[in-house]
């Protein structure tokens, strides 16, 4: 019953019309005594709504004819229905059909079904063909149906043309900053002219190659699966987003593979030192951050704005659609006031029905003749006009396109100094937004003067419809009723008289539901403005949740590496942020766009929705109800409509949610590409750190002079085996005591460092016995006041807390290991080498070699802290090495520092093994 309700609504309209259009076609009555019956017939009477609402037939329930005793309507009335829709009439599939479209019954009639939620329709509205349109004018001439699929794919294509042209603005900056450094090492003659030449062509080159690699892509992305080049389908549209997305992804991995190529090329070339080559990797990476910022908040502003155009572009196709409904509808009041007229001389037996009918029939066939004639000019009018505005509308294109081409191109012309590098990434990106402020306002002009000029023909047909209309009535009543009803011309004048001061009232009465239907437009609109402002907070948010998990990511990931100078470090954060936000910046826009595809799915559902709302609201308040079973049958239509809004929101909501999930993947593989490229920047961190300790270690010239003195005190005739022998034995009992003391200190070291460990374990256990205690306290109010779903999360943000808590505890104690660990190798350091120095100088003074003992800075204790326990296993004995190992109860995990502290930890320190072998020559010549 409620789905006949809801199909019973929706064909009220259109019925209503189709009676009228085809009365000429309808068999005449000659029973006097029907005609009467029909007459006092109300126009809602209750036996029909009961039969109606009994047997459920579908039909007109105010129809003056009544249905035949099967239930089915009189055929005459809709004998050849295709035939009798005509220009101006309201198409089903919408509240106001395209004037002229006489092929409109053949396309799919969504209003058919008894319900608007159907897996097959579903399917059958994905596979439908649309028009392609390039403008908002060609919308203009688009059939109701594809009115809105039409409007959501420019959207879409303004989302790509923005996406591209703020790409093509990161390319060009790049290049310049490029430039600008790159000029700069010329004038400081660190570069050749021809160098310079080299490496800015070559990199042009590689740039220009990227993109005609995703123009490539994207062209056959577009000619895939289009096997009409004007219509496309939904299900295209989509494959299309998606693979659109894909390539725009790779576009900008392979940019910023090139972008750190391009940086490197120009390193080697310039042949700086490694700290200039930092410092300036460090700003490059610091100006494309802001470069980056420039272009995300532009974009998300021009998003916005984009959406907002789309709202426009439904309110003028919205006034268009309701002025040509207007025109057939206010000459159907007309007519039907004619008609009332002419059902009084027949009830005064001035006339016969089938006079009646004929007189109707021949005055509906040549007025709807005329104005389907109208009709048919002012489409191709609309046609013509609308073609010869884009044409105009290229031309302007074209014109501002070279005037802002040779703009840039001034600007770009011009010479800027490093430290102007950000004076110009803003003079350079306002200028672009000027130029897409301009082509926006030319456009937005264009559309509102091809909306205007639109509205002008229509307006100009309806007033050639009501001319005719009205030179056909007086026709009718000047010149046909005094010869058909025997009346003399006076008398038909004051039928026309009365014909005209009906007219008045009837158009008011008209014109209350069109203001209606206006307003709950309007009231819709301003439902899906609000649909897409929480979509863009969705959005922000998500972007917010990102950003801080990455952050805390790399944040860890920099916490366990250690070992890194601050320079270093902020590189990565820097290079890491940069790679976000353009990662972040290209995501946020591709939700946009599905939010727009996820519009378009549900866009015939809501459409029909709103159309049976608004029809019964209309009918709501233009017929109050009066009986029982009008009252029943408004609840039940109420019921349906209430009914099918749940419907289409859980159907909404799972399409948000594959779309969400579509998104999630694309997220997921945005990030792997983001943390591949991280890996790669902190490789080759790791590796220039390694470089540099290693030309710290070599740069130690000492060892020249310690193999100087073993050859003199070898030739020395003053040193004896006896004086040398007491050296070497008096310096290995002195770093005996130092090793020994060593492994005292960090056995006692460790053993704090445990049970500081053991005492912050007690507290954090015993924190959570108390936080489970009052858990516990409050379960019950949590499982009245919480959903099942909502404990889930709880406890999942419970234990992924405990979980990095533990982590970062770990971590901790693991650092002040380390660090404790790097104090005690570094006083060791220290004290071997005093020990050496004391050896060499005792050495040297009992040969009496007259050569200066060079002493070790102390300085050196400085970068000695960077360096690993050295004398560990040349002097430790195994005993002690078993009793640190097992003492040594916190263990590092595999991976937390880097190859380079592990190395430090177990690497023999390169002036121990020097006096041993030095010792083993003098002991030589002691025997000797």
């Amino acid at each position: 019953q409620k789905d006949d309700s809801q199909r019973l609504l929706e064909s009220f309209n259109s019925d209503e019309k189709e009676h009228t259009l085809t009365k000429s076609k309808a068999e005449p009555y000659t029973s006097k005594e029907e005609m009467v019956l029909e007459e006092s017939e109300s126009p809602l009477n209750s036996n029909v709504t009961a039969f109606a609402l009994k047997a459920k037939v579908i039909y007109p329930i105010n129809q003056k004819f009544r249905p035949l005793a099967d239930g089915s309507s009189n055929p005459s009335l809709h004998e050849n229905p295709k035939q009798a829709v005509l220009p101006n009439q309201v198409m089903e599939t919408s509240t106001s059909g395209s004037l002229g479209s006489l092929s409109q019954g053949d396309k799919e009639d969504c209003s058919s079904s008894t319900t608007i939620h159907s897996t097959a329709s579903d399917d059958r509205f994905q596979a439908r063909a649309f028009l392609k349109v390039a403008s908002f004018p060609e919308v203009l001439m688009c059939e109701s149906f594809d009115v809105k699929l039409c409007l959501c794919s420019l959207i879409l294509k303004d989302l790509m043309l923005l996406d591209t042209e703020l790409r093509k603005e990161k390319h060009v900056m790049f290049m310049q900053i490029l430039k600008v450094y790159l000029t700069d090492f010329y004038h400081k003659k660190k570069i050749t002219d021809d160098l310079f030449k080299k490496i800015l062509l070559i990199q042009e080159n590689d740039f220009e190659e990227l993109q005609k690699q995703l123009d490539s892509r994207l062209q056959n992305t577009e000619m895939s699966g289009a096997h009409n080049s004007e219509y496309q389908t939904l299900e295209d549209l989509e494959r299309k987003e998606r693979e659109y997305s894909e390539h725009v992804i790779d576009n900008m991995e392979a940019f910023w593979k090139q972008t750190d190529k391009a940086q490197q090329a120009f390193l080697d070339q310039s042949k700086c030192s490694s700290a200039k080559a930092t410092k300036i990797m460090m700003d490059l990476t610091k100006k494309m951050i802001a470069v980056e910022s420039l272009l995300s908040e532009s974009q998300d502003l021009q998003a916005m704005d984009i959406q907002e155009r789309l709202f426009n572009w439904e309110l003028m196709v919205k006034m268009i659609d309701l002025l040509k409904a207007y025109i057939p509808e206010e000459c159907k009041c007309r007519l039907n006031i004619v008609s009332n007229i002419l059902d009084h001389l027949t009830v005064k037996n001035n006339l016969s029905v089938r006079q009646k009918e004929e007189l109707l029939t021949d005055l509906h066939k040549a007025f709807w003749e005329q104005l389907a004639h109208f009709s048919n000019e002012c489409i191709q009018q609309s046609k013509d006009l609308i073609l010869k505005r884009l044409e105009c509308r290229a031309k302007k294109r074209e014109e501002s396109k070279h005037r802002q081409k040779a703009e840039q191109g001034s600007l770009l012309s011009k010479t800027f100094h490093i430290e102007d590098v950000h004076d110009f990434l803003k003079a350079y990106h306002e200028l672009l937004e000027k130029h897409r402020q301009a082509q926006w306002e030319l456009e937005e002009e264009d559309d509102c003067e091809s909306t205007e000029a639109v509205a002008d023909l229509y307006k100009e047909l309806y007033s050639k419809a009501s001319h005719a209309l009205a030179e056909l009535v007086t026709k009718l009543f000047l010149r046909t009723l005094p010869v058909v009803t025997g009346l003399s011309v006076s008398e038909c004048e004051l039928l026309k008289e009365e014909w005209q001061e009906n007219l008045v009232p009837q158009l008011e009465k008209w014109e209350t539901p069109r203001q209606r239907r206006w307003k709950l437009f309007q009231e819709q609109l301003l439902q899906e403005k609000k649909l897409w402002m929480k979509e863009y907070a969705l959005s922000a948010v998500m972007q917010k949740h990102l950003s801080e998990k990455q952050e805390k990511i790399i944040q860890g990931v920099i916490s366990r590496l250690g070992c890194l100078s601050d320079e270093s470090v902020n590189y990565i954060l820097q290079k890491h942020r940069l790679l976000l936000c353009s990662v972040l910046t290209r995501l946020t826009l591709r939700r946009v766009g599905m939010a727009a595809l996820a519009r378009m799915r549900m866009s015939r559902k809501k459409s029909l929705l709103q159309e049976l709302r608004e029809q019964h609201t209309l009918q709501k308040g233009s017929s109050p109800c009066q009986d029982e079973d009008q009252w029943q049958l408004q609840k039940a239509v109420e019921s349906h409509i209430l009914e099918e809004e749940e419907k289409l929101e859980e159907e909404t909501q799972q399409t948000h949610l594959e779309f969400h999930q579509q998104l999630v993947t694309e997220i997921q593989e945005a990030l792997q590409f983001l943390q591949q490229h991280m890996e790669q920047v902190i490789g080759q961190t790791l590796l220039q750190h390694a470089r540099r300790e290693a030309g710290k270690k070599s740069s130690d010239d000492g060892q020249d002079f310690k193999e100087r003195l073993v050859e003199a005190a070898v030739e020395s005739v003053y040193g004896t085996s006896n004086n040398i022998n007491r050296l070497v034995q008096n310096y290995y009992q002195q770093i005996g005591k130092i090793t020994e003391g060593y492994e005292g200190k960090k056995l006692q070291q460790l053993k704090s460092l445990q049970a500081e460990r053991g005492e912050r374990n007690r507290l954090r256990k015993k924190q959570e016995n108390e936080l489970a205690l009052k858990e516990k306290q409050t379960k019950g109010l949590l499982n009245i006041s919480s959903t099942v779903h909502q404990r889930m999360v709880l406890q999942q943000k419970k234990v992924l807390a405990q979980f990095e808590l533990q982590q970062q505890i770990r971590l901790e104690s693991l650092k002040q290991k380390l660090l404790g660990l790097h104090h005690l190798e570094t006083e060791l350091e220290n004290q071997l080498k005093e020990a050496e120095q004391d050896f060499v100088s005792d050495l040297a003074t009992l040969a009496r070699v007259p050569v200066a003992v060079k002493k070790h800075p102390s300085k050196r204790s400085k970068p000695a802290a960077e360096k690993t326990n050295s004398k560990k296993k040349s002097f430790q004995s195994p005993e002690s090495e078993d009793k640190d190992n097992s003492h040594e109860n916190i263990q590092e995990p595999p991976g937390l520092t880097s190859g380079l502290c592990r190395e430090r930890l177990q690497s023999p320190h390169e002036g121990e093994t020097e006096p041993s072998k030095n010792s083993k020559m003098l002991k030589k010549r002691g025997n000797r």
